[in-house]
């Protein structure tokens, strides 16, 4: 039954605005809630970063995370609290020119939109569940109310099908984080339930540089069988298919680099194998920040060093690096480097 026609019935077995009043009290306040317009996206593409009109609830505007093959999801203001709406659904994913697959995912793609905060701001998350089976979403890496932890049975029911829950927290830590279900994670997960999340710092901070250009992408592998478009879920180390945010050779979008340019490039992994071999034909640079940090920061790892790749395991950077011509950069994190 969708809300509107249960409101109509309400009012007519009623017949009172009165008697209207007290059916509508018994409905939870998010069911009543007026939801943010879900915005949708299913084309492969790299999208222009998206930038909040004025400043943001923090008090400060920032500089937006470009994410590869993906787009950052767009929130309002209400009351000085952002809200985003999530639509978790199936999709079908480009992931490559003339191969698509049958995957779930967020507001028509996998992985989900970027969501991106300041330091301190209040979100409201709006997620309304329309696969076909229960679903939550859990934060990952985020400190927040234990009831917003999003694993379901444990701090949350699971949401319905075809019910919407509301996460409300504060986002109280900078960095680069990721958000995926707590509910039958061996299939959602592995048909491509995940997604993005940064939280800029509200000032400059001590182990975060600015930087030029900031790039942001998820690793994720699939096991679809020749001549199938659908993973098989039960798979766990056998992959066939390893992907930078769901898009492979030819489809995977450059990440360009200006010369002189300092480049951050975050990547998360979500996939159930943890080592990974990267490798490029052509020489590459990997760029640091343009200011040190100290001594007890954490070390920066990054897959190349100026101008080539070097081999796994990775080895962390001894100087400072910046591009060394105008090209196509890749490295991780890239959150901290020595003098």
């Amino acid at each position: 039954m969708q809300r509107r026609d249960f409101f109509q019935r309400a009012v007519a077995a009623a017949g009172t605005v009165a008697g209207a009043a007290v059916v509508t009290s018994a409905v939870s306040r998010s069911a009543l809630a007026a939801l943010p317009e879900p915005v949708i996206q299913t084309r492969p593409d790299t999208a222009a970063p998206w930038t909040p009109p004025g400043v943001t609830g923090a008090g400060r505007p920032y500089n937006p995370v470009v994410t590869l093959n993906g787009w950052t999801l767009p929130f309002r203001m209400k009351d000085g609290v952002k809200e985003f709406h999530l639509v978790a659904e199936p999709v079908v994913r480009e992931m490559a020119p003339g191969f698509v697959v049958n995957m779930w995912g967020y507001n028509g793609q996998s992985p989900g939109p970027t969501i991106e905060v300041v330091e301190g701001d209040k979100v409201r998350i709006f997620v309304t569940n329309q696969l076909p089976e229960h679903t939550t979403i859990h934060w990952h890496g985020q400190r927040l109310p234990n009831g917003m932890d999003g694993v379901g049975g444990l701090n949350q029911k699971q949401i319905p099908v075809g019910k919407t829950y509301v996460y409300e927290f504060v986002a109280r830590r900078p960095g680069t984080f990721m958000y995926h279900p707590h509910a039958d994670e061996m299939t959602q997960m592995a048909m491509g339930m995940m997604g993005l999340w940064i939280t800029h710092p509200k000032g400059q901070h001590p182990l975060i540089a600015e930087v030029d250009r900031d790039y942001a992408f998820l690793l994720s592998a699939y096991d679809v069988t020749p001549g199938a478009k659908t993973p098989n879920v039960n798979t766990m180390l056998d992959q066939n298919i390893w992907s930078w945010n769901s898009r492979v050779f030819p489809g995977i979008s450059p990440l360009v680099a200006r010369l002189n340019d300092r480049v951050r490039v975050r990547v998360g992994n979500l996939t159930t194998s943890t080592a990974l071999n990267l490798k490029s034909q052509a020489p590459m640079a990997a760029l640091c920040p343009k200011r040190p940090v100290g001594p007890r920061s954490p070390p920066m790892w990054l897959l190349a060093r100026c101008g080539s790749w070097s081999s796994l395991p990775m080895s962390p950077v001894t100087g400072p690096c910046i591009a060394t011509r105008a090209t196509t950069l890749w490295a991780p994190w890239g959150t901290t480097c020595p003098p």
